[in-house]
This record gives structure tokens, C-alpha cells and sequence, in this order.
């Protein structure tokens, strides 16, 4: 039997086939394109997600027998909004997890709810981010197309929409709308009615490995498969992406090093920080939960860097001279707050920032400075991790694309003080879906039995004492940044 995880994320449509093994059979991805049509929107075409799920799907089966294929799992980006009328039809474009425009909405959700009763009903405070004040913002500002919607989706389960004929979502995306009730795994009838937001506007909602419907004919023509194959619940980016590198056990943290940089905790309860600096959602598996920092500009800090600097230069070439530089940078800090922060500083109007430039520091010095402020950055995570769950961190895996630099590995593995593990994974949350959809159909009789079959060490970084020591000193310099700048951030982003 083959297996086929579908990846909806921010810039591409993935479709992955992995074998009853977890051998990689063969990806594909298809771009897509992103709107910003005013200052702080974000927004994508959901008819592109189909499409690209359709020319992904198409690319990976050929020479492959798709018959083989029993069952599809789906993944992708979280909090976006999709709003469909009472015909499935799509009534605007989706507004993304990264759109910024919702400020004053979080503030009405907090009036409404009651900041203390928000985060003790959904484990989260109001943020941009989140899908619950999108809702809000489109009640406000087009209230035509309001009148219009009758339902609710998130990105991926447009897709799934699309695949099944059917309404429905997993309990780990869910948990990241601002719309759940996080200790019952459902729906909160408290929120969405104080919200103004009808109840059957909603999808059911199901654990990662149960079935949601199955394959049309109508969509398996599309897809080049055949009719009737199950498509499982699955799970949001970064609970599928745990997944897939074997964090679904308390003690096993992983940490995600792309775009964005995650710290995700799987914990056998719901834990809520008291001041929502940490997200608390559901896990994509039945009875669990997890705990997540998130910081906004990781490996998209060091993008942007070397576009702006080197855009010459290939990423090993821009890192090679900054391994001969001390640790430290000479003095030099970096704050990697270019789209404002989320973990601990849930501030929108954050704003990046080199610290302690003086004439001696050199192009390597500024690319050290960003790699290591990224890596304070997901200290500030593990930090607060460790003090409102106290879980003992028995390993820390390592995964996403600056996984790949072993410098970066290494300076991350100094500033944590800890060992990192690299797994043998390298396909992040379209493998986890594909094993969530294995454990669907019975290849595996859970998802313990899923990860701990496919998922492997292959390499460990231990973390050198007299480094460890000085990046020490320097992470409580970095701490101090923040609240030192927040004023100025304020006034040059207000």
C-alpha cells in the first residue's frame, strides 16, 4: 500500500507518497502565489490550492500504480480563513495566517470574552494570527460577503472539501482559531456566540488518524486515483510536522528551524500559560496536547538577510566565513523580529534590529549574529516551556530547512545547552500526514506505533562547555533588547 500526504503550505501545494515502510516513494511541489493588496493583508486564491494539489497528485503517481494508493492525509498552513456560500463556492480570497490587519478585532474578543476566559477556554490569547478575529474583521468590513457565508473553513480542509464533498477538520487545526474549547477537543459554544459566529457555520471536526469521508468520483478524476480512497482528519503545519519527526510523547520536543521557528512540547494534558506568550493546542492524535513557541522570522531572517546583503552568494557560501568568527560576534546581537514576534513578545510591532555594530564587524560578523539571535530567539521558547509545563526534555529533534547547516546546528545546540537530535525525516509535515493516514487505514495500529517504526536518529550535536558559557552571558543581553526598544519599535510601526 502506498500512502499520500498533501501539504497546503504558505507558498506551495505538496503531495507526498511514502511506502508502508515510510520510505519516500516521491514528492512534488507546486507553487502558489501570495496577495499582499494592502499594507499588512496576506492573502491566496483557495482555487490554487486545488490546482496545485491536482498537479502535485498527477506528478507523483506517474509510474506509479495508483491503485496502490489507500489512503490520503492532509496538512498546512494554520489560522487562515477560507468562507464559502451555501453552494460550496468560494465568496473572497483566504485570508492568511500571516495577515496583520486584525489588531483592532483581538481587541473586541478580549472586551467580549474577557482576556482571562479567552485563554482559559481556548489556551491562547487574541493574536492577528488566529483565524477567530479574520471572522470579525469580514462581519465589520464586508459585511455583504458576511451575509453570504454559511461556511467556515481552514486552508487545508478547503482541499479536503474539495477531495470528500464534505465539511470537516481535524482537532489540532481547530484548536488554532481562537474558536475551541481546548480541554473538550471541540467547538466552544461560549466563544462562537459571543462572537456572533453561527455554530453549523462550522466543520465537524475529527482526531488526526480517523477518516473524514472519502475520495469522489468527481475529485479522483482530477487527482488521476481511484474513487473511494479514505482521506484522514490530519493536522495542522506544525503538529503534523511532530509527527513526522516522532515528537508525540512528552519529552520528545522538537524543533522546527524554517521559514518560522517552532518549539513544539506534546504534553499529556491541556497546559495554558498564564500571560498566552505559548500557544496550547491540540495534537493531531487522541489525548494529547502540546505546548508552542513561535517565532515569526527564523530561516526567513536569514532569507531576507542574504537577499538583501549577498544576494549573490548561495547560502553555504554566505555561512562558510562566518564559522571563523568568534562566539559572540565581537559584541555584536541580532533581534529577528521582522514580522513582529508571536513567542514571548506577542507584539505585531516588533521590528528587527542589529545591535552593537561597530567599524571592525564584517559581513560574516552580521550572518553569525543573525543564525545566533535566531537561536536565542527559540531559547526564549524553551524557556518558557520549561517553567509552566516542567517538562523534562529527554530529546530535542531537530528538523526544517537550516537543520541542514552544521554551523547552525551547532550554535543552536551551544544556546540551548542541550544535545540535538537529526532524524531521518526530511519531509517534514507531508510525511506526518501520510502517517497519520496510515494509522487511519490500519498499517498501523497508532501513531506511536507509526513514528517509532519509521522514525530514526541519525546523527546527534552535543553542545561544547566553554560556547555554552558564553552564549550564556550574551542570551541575557539579548533578552534585554526588547524591552529596552519596545517604545521605539511602537512609535516606528505605529
Amino acid at each position: 500500500m502506498l500512502l499520500l500526504g498533501i501539504d497546503i503550505s504558505t507558498t506551495a501545494a505538496k503531495a507526498l507518497l511514502i511506502n508502508e515502510a515510510g520510505l519516500v516513494v516521491k514528492s512534488c511541489s507546486t507553487p502558489i502565489s501570495i496577495s499582499q493588496p494592502r499594507p499588512l493583508w496576506s492573502e491566496q486564491d483557495p482555487e490554487e490550492w486545488w490546482h496545485g494539489t491536482v498537479t502535485s497528485t498527477r506528478a507523483v503517481l506517474q509510474d506509479v500504480d495508483s491503485g496502490q494508493v489507500g489512503a490520503i492525509g492532509l496538512t498546512g498552513q494554520m489560522h487562515g480563513l477560507v468562507l464559502l456560500d451555501g453552494e460550496g463556492r468560494v465568496i473572497r480570497p483566504a485570508i492568511l495566517w500571516n495577515d496583520q490587519r486584525t489588531g483592532p478585532q483581538c481587541d473586541v474578543i478580549r472586551e467580549r470574552i474577557g482576556r482571562d476566559r479567552l485563554l482559559e477556554i481556548t489556551g491562547n490569547g487574541a493574536l492577528p494570527g488566529f483565524t477567530a478575529p479574520k471572522i470579525l474583521w469580514v462581519q465589520e468590513h464586508e459585511p455583504a460577503n458576511w451575509s453570504q457565508t454559511r461556511h467556515i473553513l481552514l486552508p487545508k480542509d478547503y482541499v479536503r472539501f474539495r477531495l470528500i464533498g464534505e465539511h470537516a477538520t481535524d482537532r489540532a487545526d481547530g484548536s488554532g482559531t481562537l474558536l475551541f474549547d481546548l480541554r473538550n477537543r471541540d467547538w466552544s459554544e461560549e466563544v462562537t456566540t459571543a462572537l456572533g459566529i453561527p455554530a453549523h457555520y462550522l466543520p465537524k471536526t475529527y482526531e488526526g488518524p480517523e477518516v473524514t469521508g472519502r475520495l469522489t468520483s468527481g475529485a479522483a478524476e482530477s487527482l488521476g486515483l481511484p474513487p473511494g480512497i479514505p482521506v484522514v482528519g490530519g493536522g495542522g503545519d506544525q503538529a503534523a510536522q511532530s509527527v513526522g519527526v516522532g515528537a508525540v510523547e512528552p519529552g520528545i520536543v522538537a524543533v522546527t528551524l524554517g521559514t518560522s521557528g517552532v518549539v513544539f512540547a506534546p504534553t499529556r494534558r491541556a497546559v495554558v500559560e498564564s500571560e498566552g506568550r505559548l500557544h496550547s493546542f491540540c495534537h493531531c492524535l487522541p489525548d494529547r496536547w502540546h505546548l508552542m513557541g513561535v517565532m515569526l522570522s527564523a530561516g526567513g531572517s536569514l532569507r531576507w538577510y542574504r537577499d538583501n546583503m549577498a544576494p549573490d552568494m548561495d547560502f553555504d557560501r554566505l555561512l562558510e566565513p562566518a564559522e571563523a568568527i568568534p562566539v559572540g560576534c565581537e559584541g555584536l546581537l541580532f533581534l529577528p523580529y521582522l514580522s513582529g514576534e508571536r513567542t514571548p513578545h506577542p507584539d505585531p510591532l516588533a521590528r528587527g534590529a542589529f545591535v552593537g555594530l561597530t567599524g571592525r564587524h564584517t559581513l560574516a560578523h552580521l550572518t553569525r549574529s543573525v543564525l545566533e539571535g535566531v537561536a536565542f530567539g527559540l531559547r526564549d521558547s524553551f524557556e518558557l516551556i520549561h517553567s509552566q509545563a516542567n517538562i523534562e526534555m529527554k530529546e530535542v529533534r531537530l528538523s526544517g530547512g537550516g537543520a541542514q547547516s552544521p554551523l547552525w546546528r551547532q550554535i543552536l545546540c551551544d544556546v540551548l545547552n542541550t544535545d540535538l537530535a537529526v532524524v531521518n525525516v526530511t519531509e517534514g509535515a507531508a510525511f506526518g500526514a501520510a502517517l497519520l493516514a496510515g494509522v487511519g487505514v490500519g498499517v498501523w495500529p497508532d501513531v506511536n506505533a507509526a513514528c517509532g517504526s519509521v522514525v530514526k536518529t541519525t546523527h546527534q550535536c552535543h553542545p561544547r562547555p566553554e560556547s555554552a558559557s558564553r552564549y550564556e552571558l550574551q542570551y541575557d543581553q539579548y533578552r534585554r533588547l526588547y524591552p529596552a526598544l519596545k517604545d521605539v519599535f511602537h512609535e516606528l510601526g505605529g
